[in-house]
């Protein structure tokens, strides 16, 4: 959750202005959480209102946080604000984007198999992206997060997800950063965010990673620095701090929510 959000709010300032290095400052005056922060929090609430895991009220969660929490970055993509505000009944719209893993974090933290997170993984994303690499992008974020957390090593993760979902992960971030630039998709987005939690020392440091990849930095640093949470098991005190200036209320009471009736606690309730 937090992992999530730091990453999103890290990589707002980046995103229409792409750097390609690592020694930059993280938080600035105008750093704030943006749309993969609000779904990431409508997620979450989802998962602790309905136990059925039903993707009506996950429409009603996300219609709910999205129209009372204004991303204060800028705006929604086109076919999701379409969806989001339509006065007729919404339909998924066979997206690939990389909006369904950004939000799929909360579900990596809720279930005690594997199985049962890529489950709910393809609700969270079906709802709007039910093309098949929309699907494909939320599984493997939430399974890396599920095996993180549950202390598989980065080669176990890596094998998995290669096998599993046939993502490229033999590569590192030196040798994608030259080249790589700014896409929407899970395809080109999910196995760089991957990569770079791959590549990291310490939660930070993925942080820094996934930034200085390029591309859309919000949501590719969003997907890294949650799984780079669950692995890590740590974030440096003076993130929480930024992240907890910049949220409003209701974001942290759903945070809170998750830390009581998840396996999040194993890292924020202690």
């Amino acid at each position: 959750m937090y992992g999530a959000i730091i990453g999103d709010t890290t990589g707002s300032i980046y995103e229409f202005n792409n750097v390609k290095r690592t020694d930059i400052p993280l938080f600035t005056d105008r750093s704030n959480y943006t749309d993969d922060s609000v779904l990431t929090i409508a997620v979450a609430n989802w998962l602790l209102v309905d136990p059925t895991h039903s993707l009506k009220t996950l429409e009603n969660e996300i219609v709910e946080i999205a129209h009372n929490f204004k991303n204060p970055m800028g705006g929604y993509g086109g076919s999701f604000f379409r969806w989001l505000f339509s006065t007729k009944e919404r339909k998924p719209y066979n997206s690939w984007g990389n909006g369904s893993a950004m939000r799929v974090s909360p579900v990596g933290w809720f279930f005690d198999t594997l199985e049962e997170t890529e489950r709910v993984a393809k609700i969270s994303a079906e709802i709007t992206h039910n093309h098949p690499e929309g699907i494909k992008g939320a599984q493997a974020t939430a399974a890396a997060i599920f095996m993180a957390r549950t202390n598989h090593s980065k080669e176990d993760i890596k094998k998995y997800i290669e096998e599993k979902y046939g993502y490229n992960l033999h590569r590192t971030c030196d040798e994608i950063r030259p080249t790589y630039f700014f896409n929407e998709s899970c395809q080109e987005t999910v196995p760089e965010a991957i990569i770079a939690f791959l590549d990291s020392t310490d939660f930070e440091n993925a942080i820094r990673l996934g930034i200085s990849l390029g591309g859309d930095s919000d949501t590719l640093t969003c997907i890294t620095g949650a799984i780079a949470e669950a692995y890590y098991k740590s974030i440096p005190a003076y993130m929480i701090d930024e992240i907890n200036k910049r949220i409003p209320d209701r974001f942290k009471e759903i945070i809170q929510g998750v830390i009581e009736k998840s396996y999040y606690k194993e890292i924020r309730g202690k």
